[in-house]
């Protein structure tokens, strides 16, 4: 039998793979304590919460007995979607595979850093690429921030009340957040946010536009829904008649 009547006849093949993966790492057991907090950070960036994909890394709690499945509802309910459990004891991995989730086991090695609001000045000098020729700073500027550097996976950079300049990458898995536009003068492949408190007249702009999603004061795009003779250009965002548009930055 030929390769080619093989591979016709396969309903499928495995391969392996690295897909950004949001983190979230339970500091509480409590499904009340977690609700509250989510709510909260739904009205903040409610486009991150539109059927984002989830682990639930659980390493830190000491709750052998954990009330996952109401976890996992109060997520579901805030549109997350969990798909796995890291770390815990075995009722832990028995309770994911059972209610039909995937189980890693704890992580050994460095953590990734936690998808919460990163202050600029705490970013590590790692992750800081100079700009003409200066050395490796992060920057607030009157009511926003410039960021240095790249925005990694699993990270978020924020700024609340005004503008934010990404003057680096944005990773896939990376998020960015402003009251105001957001400008990033590299690689976007993560989520941009710009407007989050309903600022209309906020903006995107970007240099090379790989982004999984743009949002505009709650009105989003998907990395599906973009018109993909723009993927790979410099682009700027902007809401028109409620709807957002994205066209080529000249």
């Amino acid at each position: 039998m030929s390769l080619k009547v093989e591979r016709d006849g396969m309903a499928f093949t495995f391969k392996g793979g690295m897909l950004p993966m949001t983190v979230m790492e339970l500091a509480s057991a409590d499904p009340e304590h977690i609700r509250e907090q989510l709510a909260g950070k739904l009205s903040q960036s409610p486009a991150f919460f539109h059927h984002t994909p989830v682990v639930l890394n659980v390493e830190h709690l000491d709750e052998p007995h954990l009330a996952l499945e109401r976890i996992c509802a109060v997520c579901r309910a805030h549109k997350l979607l969990p798909v796995a459990v890291r770390g815990g004891p075995d009722p832990v991995k028995q309770s994911a595979w059972a209610l039909g989730l995937g189980w890693f086991p704890p992580q050994e090695a460095a953590r990734p850093r936690s998808l919460e609001s990163v202050s600029v000045n705490e970013a590590s000098e790692e992750d800081m690429l100079p700009l003409m020729g200066d050395e490796p700073v992060a920057d607030e500027m009157a009511g926003g921030r410039i960021f240095r550097g790249t925005v990694r996976s699993g990270q978020q950079i924020t700024s609340p009340e005004g503008d934010l300049v990404v003057v680096g990458a944005v990773n896939a898995g990376a998020e960015v957040l402003a009251g105001g536009s957001v400008h990033v003068y590299g690689p976007l492949r993560g989520r941009a946010l710009a407007g989050i408190h309903g600022n209309t007249q906020a903006g995107i702009f970007c240099r090379e536009l790989r982004a999984e999603l743009l949002s505009v004061a709650g009105n989003y795009k998907r990395l599906e829904d973009i018109d993909p003779r723009l993927l790979g250009t410099a682009i700027q965002v902007r809401l028109s008649e409620a709807q957002l548009s994205i066209t080529p930055l000249d």
